[in-house]
């Protein structure tokens, strides 16, 4: 059976989502036949490359809000990811594009450690406020997560056709945001559900 889960990097919704979904999956009899493949989607493909904003002010025009709506909705997150286990840091955080970091992710899936680098990239961002939008950054990120070749991958323009075509496969099944779930390329889960959605979603799609 295999999971494809879309997401952006920078989506503190989609770390939650993950965390949640492994949560359910640890419980499903037949984990072990379970392939998890990660797929790009950005929220933002327009923002410049090499740069960044804070993730607040970006919030504050996106949706209309105020400051003090924003610092009280990221509070509520950070409370909501602390009971899944995770630590935000969301007041310092920044935003731009992530379609490097997501290349990262795709040469991790080459190489066999998908996992493993998008956990770092998110930890990174979310708990540690490093950035996800500068060659630097995500080489050290890179690197740290047991990528080999990121240099050349950074300096290349490896994988952006495929985070395109992730990107435009998600909008063809219907999603309009992240995270997004398809189940053995029958059952879809939009956001970051409860556990137990994930799981009853499991054993649909097993048939049990």
């Amino acid at each position: 059976m295999q999971v494809d889960i879309w997401s952006d990097l920078v989506c503190p919704w989609c770390y939650l989502g993950k965390r949640r979904f492994e949560k359910a999956l640890s419980t499903f009899p037949e984990r072990d036949r379970v392939e998890i493949v990660h797929r790009a989607f950005q929220l933002d493909p327009s923002m410049p490359k090499g740069q960044s904003t804070r993730a607040r002010d970006m919030l504050m025009r996106k949706y209309r809000m105020s400051e003090q709506q924003v610092i009280a909705s990221q509070a509520q997150l950070e409370q909501l990811a602390a009971a899944d286990g995770l630590e935000y840091h969301l007041a310092d955080s920044d935003t731009g594009n992530t379609l490097d970091a997501h290349r990262l992710v795709h040469l991790g899936r080459e190489q066999g450690i998908q996992d493993a680098v998008i956990e770092r990239l998110f930890h990174a961002h979310f708990t540690e406020n490093r950035s996800l939008f500068d060659h630097d950054s995500l080489s050290l990120l890179g690197t740290e997560a047991g990528l080999e070749g990121v240099d050349e991958l950074l300096a290349s323009n490896r994988f952006e056709g495929d985070v395109t075509a992730d990107h435009q496969e998600a909008h063809a099944l219907g999603a309009r945001g992240v995270p997004f779930f398809v189940i053995d390329g029958r059952f879809g889960v939009s956001g970051a559900q409860a556990v137990d959605v994930f799981a009853n979603a499991l054993f649909r799609a097993s048939g049990a």
